[in-house]
């Protein structure tokens, strides 16, 4: 019987072999257990919310803002006629740490901003390691292009828009803002904003990365993350590094932000070193922390639960969107 199971050891240990060998030469395999997480825990997060989603909403899912098949987006309008000038738009980046994620892990949160007077607007983008840093900023560029073009059909209004994003889509959202705000930067990332897009009246950035530090000395799983997206085993050593690192781009021309984290989210110090920072640069910045001591503890994207936290979130969310959007007098 022993030597019967030797054969087995020996190829379940050379499968094994092959495995660590794999994750030491390709970010590959760790990227898709990656999306499988992913994937399963946004799934869980939107279907808490399903007994909340209002009704009246219009939706055009999958409309393509470009020729390559992540190149979709879905919007949302809010029920009833748009108001003069069309809908305030909210454009929202989903997280999924560069190499993961989908439109509709953010829909149903969407949908319960729509139901306030707001079309919103979740675009599929770019992922690592198939397209690398700053294709994602790229591709939000290009749905604000789209954006432009649509208003009419839609009835939306462009001068009216919010960028927003979490996780991952914070970094994306603010990297596409400091492109439109400081041509240097946009030239540095080798991007070209067009001259029709209408920059964002405000950013919402929730539970982001901003600073490659976060990633240098994160999980592994992290680290996963900084290798598939710059390309280089030791992500300091990326020619992108010092352009990902967005403390260190904040122009003084950006929109208001809104910045939040939950108080147990590894990526805490980030937002906060994004708020310390943007307010030294004389940036308008609303902050949303919690106490180190509140309990129960907030995680990573605590904003798409259905706590009393979460509730909180999103009120505050939408009266910054009131603020930021309000039609000129």
């Amino acid at each position: 019987m022993r030597g019967l199971f030797l054969p087995v050891i020996g190829a379940i240990a050379l499968v094994a072999a092959a495995i660590l060998i794999a994750t030491q030469v390709s970010p590959w395999p760790r990227v898709l257990v990656l999306r499988h997480v992913f994937d399963r825990e946004a799934g869980r997060a939107m279907a808490a919310l399903e007994p909340r989603l209002p009704a009246g909403l219009t939706e055009h899912p999958d409309l393509p803002y470009g020729p390559a098949p992540r190149e979709r987006l879905d919007l949302v309008l809010p029920p009833g006629p748009a108001p003069p000038g069309g809908w305030p738009v909210l454009l929202w980046v989903h997280g999924g740490a560069f190499v993961a994620g989908q439109k509709e892990d953010v829909g149903n949160h969407l949908r319960l901003i729509a139901a306030q007077g707001y079309a919103t607007i979740a675009p599929d983008y770019a992922r690592a390691p198939a397209r690398r840093h700053p294709a994602p900023a790229e591709d939000m560029l290009k749905v604000l292009i789209w954006i432009e073009g649509a208003a009419g059909s839609y009835a939306l209004d462009p001068a009216r828009l919010v960028l927003a994003g979490d996780s991952a889509g914070s970094h994306i959202a603010l990297q596409a803002a400091i492109a439109l705000a400081d041509p240097a930067y946009a030239r540095a990332l080798r991007l070209r904003p067009s001259d029709r897009i209408t920059g964002p009246r405000g950013l919402v950035l929730f539970c982001g990365i901003f600073d490659l530090a976060g990633l240098e000395t994160g999980s592994p799983w992290m680290q996963t993350a900084a290798w598939a997206y710059l390309g280089h085993r030791d992500p300091a050593e990326a020619p992108d590094a010092p352009l990902f690192s967005l403390l260190a781009h904040l122009p003084e021309t950006l929109p208001p932000l809104f910045v939040s984290a939950g108080n147990a989210d590894p990526l805490l110090p980030q937002s906060r070193a994004l708020v310390d920072q943007a307010r030294a640069r004389g940036l308008r910045v609303e902050a949303l922390f919690f106490p180190p001591d509140q309990t129960p503890l907030l995680g990573h994207e605590y904003q798409f639960g259905t706590d009393a936290a979460a509730d909180l979130a999103r009120d505050r969310l939408l009266a910054f969107l009131k603020a930021v959007t309000a039609p000129a007098p």
